[in-house]
């Protein structure tokens, strides 16, 4: 796992394969958005959780999975919230989970 440091501090992507992309990410979107200002953009299948000043986390739907960009503070948060991120999906994917997931510099 790598993490790549950019102008606002370390950001990585990844991705999940699943068969159901679009309804993780709007499960995803309803569940975080009672604790954050999160966003969901139908046409593009995009969801937007900003979790704090300094972590932001995108994922959008593909054909096949979900895309992952997360950026971060620092690389150890950048780490630590990969797993967050990974166990949530995993926790509304339970049918195919866990997922496998791959993480690289962006």
């Amino acid at each position: 796992m790598t993490a790549k440091e950019s102008s606002g501090g370390f950001t990585s992507t990844g991705f999940a394969p699943c068969e159901k992309p679009e309804r993780y990410i709007q499960q995803l979107v309803s569940h975080w958005g009672h604790k954050y200002a999160t966003s969901y953009d139908e046409g593009d299948g995009m969801g937007v959780f900003p979790f704090s000043e300094h972590t932001n986390c995108v994922m959008t739907a593909h054909n096949g999975g979900i895309g992952i960009t997360l950026t971060t503070a620092d690389q150890a948060e950048n780490i630590r919230m990969r797993e967050v991120v990974e166990k949530h999906i995993d926790r509304f994917a339970f049918r195919e989970a866990p997922l496998t997931y791959e993480w690289k510099d962006q």
